[in-house]
């Protein structure tokens, strides 16, 4: 059987990433002619070739590209476990709920009161993320639970459950083209500059880089495009800006979610409470 040590991965994952032996040297605090030998023998190890190398270019291969997409759950794995483990051990443990800012569909406070009559009710910490790392902070531990939105955030890994589903608008100014219509269809959009949300891969909005909902909503007001989202995460509508319902956009689906193997008391009360709290 083959082995890597997790500082190894780590080694490789940062290389993967910035594809730059200097940059990836001075992120992980070593020289960078170690990194370049830790490389050579990783590779002579697996028997693969990770890197592909010329004298002004620094490439993944395939074989790279798999060893950062698994290595990097690895790391995160071992990140959770760590973790866990101590606060298994810590009887005064809290519980952490990561969302993004208004990502609650208006639940959040019913959900928190529900968990108060848990016999094992915790204090809860609730961290705000941004609209990428939601779910990295359920894989890497730093988060117990998490709200999240289907089929948006990548749900790989993590055990869930619906807290509530409904229907997706299109937000537009009041003076635009589709504001006066009483709902609209995605073809309807064509055209149209939608966001490119910072840090999502795949995001293939045209539009500028934005980080959240509230940048979001400004441009939008200031006519640089428009968006689709959960009607919730725009309700009330803020003064100068439509929603129009798109009747054929798939509906969303708020989730909460948490780490598959993770088992423990701390986490199944509160989605105990959580599905009692949306309950009728």
């Amino acid at each position: 059987m083959i082995e890597l040590e997790t500082r190894e991965l780590e080694y490789v994952i940062a290389l993967a990433d910035e594809l730059h032996f200097g940059r990836a040297a001075a992120r992980l605090s070593i020289a960078q002619p170690a990194l370049s030998k830790a490389i050579r023998r990783i590779e002579s190890r697996l028997g693969v070739q990770l890197f592909i190398r010329s004298s002004r270019h620094v490439g993944l291969t395939p074989a790279g590209e798999a060893l950062r997409e698994h290595g990097r759950h690895a790391l995160n794995a071992v990140s959770a476990a760590v973790r866990n483990a101590r606060r298994a051990g810590d009887a005064q443990a809290r519980l952490r709920l990561v969302l993004k800012p208004g990502g609650d569909a208006g639940l959040l406070s019913a959900i928190l009161a529900e968990y108060a009559h848990q016999p094992a009710a915790r204090q809860v910490d609730i961290l705000f993320s941004g609209p990428a790392d939601r779910t990295d902070f359920l894989r890497d531990g730093r988060a117990d639970v998490g709200l999240l939105y289907a089929p948006f955030d990548d749900l790989d890994g993590l055990a869930h459950e619906t807290l509530h589903a409904e229907d997706r608008v299109v937000i537009v100014p009041s003076g635009h083209r589709l504001a006066g219509h009483a709902s609209v269809r995605m073809s309807d959009l064509e055209g149209e500059t939608l966001p490119c949300w910072k840090g999502v891969p795949g995001s293939d909005g045209t539009g500028p880089e934005v980080a959240d909902v509230v940048q979001m909503l400004h441009m939008i007001k200031v006519n640089r495009m428009i968006a689709v989202l959960p009607r919730s995460l725009v309700e009330p509508v803020p003064a100068g800006l439509v929603c129009v319902p798109v009747t054929d956009a798939p509906p969303s689906r708020l989730v909460l979610a948490w780490n598959e193997e993770d088992r423990r008391p701390l986490v199944a009360s509160f989605v105990t409470a959580a599905l009692g709290a949306v309950t009728p």
